[in-house]
């Protein structure tokens, strides 16, 4: 079986993705409650009792504000490093099925192979994802790479070279620099937080980094994390422009605030 993936939800209320391989079912993030993670799910044609884990990248509530809901499903594995276990499980009631991993190790789940890899956030221990599945060279089950990347304030080089030899790249492209720096209701704090280098990918930034890596391997680009405020999907189309052109043979996909995906297969 291919691997096949969704988002269920992106933006500053809530993120989350789904997985699925042959063996395995999981989450990556878990940023909404677990009714509405049941609710994303029912709609993509799954429920979270066929849930086998989650994969958190950092202790956010917009990354990992279900973890308490996941109680009532207690064969559910929740994959963290120990700073972000830490962090979550100090507002939780219950402990999980923590399952531990070093930043920067490879690990395997049942069909998957996961690799791991440090972002520069404002969290505790923020990392990014490379999924694979499939095998080299089998052309019933081929080798296919899933990068997940969202929630950093710059892209360094270990980053740029997980995603290169990557079928998939989700990314986020969270502001619009001008839109940002326009807005009223932000205080100034806040934005220097935002566009800080330990703080969210401008659409510039996403920009530079596409241009900078431009894999041959690429199939499709997912752009998420956008905000409701100070972006928009033109203002991402106009500042990636010249990439879209030049990475022609790779399919764009800008995801909205709130807004989930159809499936995607990984053939």
């Amino acid at each position: 079986m291919a691997m096949r993936f969704c988002i269920l939800g992106s933006g500053s209320s809530g993120n989350a993705a789904l997985l699925h391989t042959e063996e395995s079912r999981v989450l990556v993030d878990a940023g909404f409650s677990a009714r509405k993670l049941e609710a994303l799910l029912v709609a993509a044609g799954e429920t979270l009792g066929r849930i086998d884990a989650v994969f958190l990248t950092h202790e956010h509530g917009d990354h990992a504000a279900g973890i308490e809901g996941l109680k009532k499903f207690p064969h559910i594995r929740i994959f963290a490093n120990d700073a972000t276990a830490r962090a979550v499980q100090t507002g939780l009631g219950h402990r999980p099925d923590w399952q531990i991993f070093q930043t920067g190790s490879r690990f395997r789940f049942r069909d998957l192979d996961i690799e791991s890899f440090a972002v520069p956030h404002d969290a505790q221990e923020p990392v990014g994802f490379r999924f694979s599945s499939g095998h080299e060279g089998d052309l019933l089950a081929p080798r296919r790479s899933l990068a997940w990347l969202t929630d950093l304030g710059h892209a360094p080089q270990n980053v740029r070279e997980f995603i290169r030899e990557c079928d998939v790249v989700v990314v986020e492209a969270n502001h619009c620099s001008e839109l940002l720096k326009a807005d009223p209701r932000r205080p100034w704090s806040l934005k220097q937080r935002i566009s800080g280098r330990h703080g969210h990918l401008s659409n510039e930034a996403a920009r530079e980094l596409l241009a900078d890596v431009a894999s041959p391997r690429w199939r499709r680009i997912y752009l998420m994390h956008l905000s409701r405020d100070c972006n928009s999907p033109a203002a991402i189309e106009l500042a990636l422009a010249d990439v879209r052109v030049s990475l022609r043979s790779c399919e764009f996909s800008i995801v909205g605030p709130g807004e989930g995906t159809p499936f995607y297969e990984l053939s």
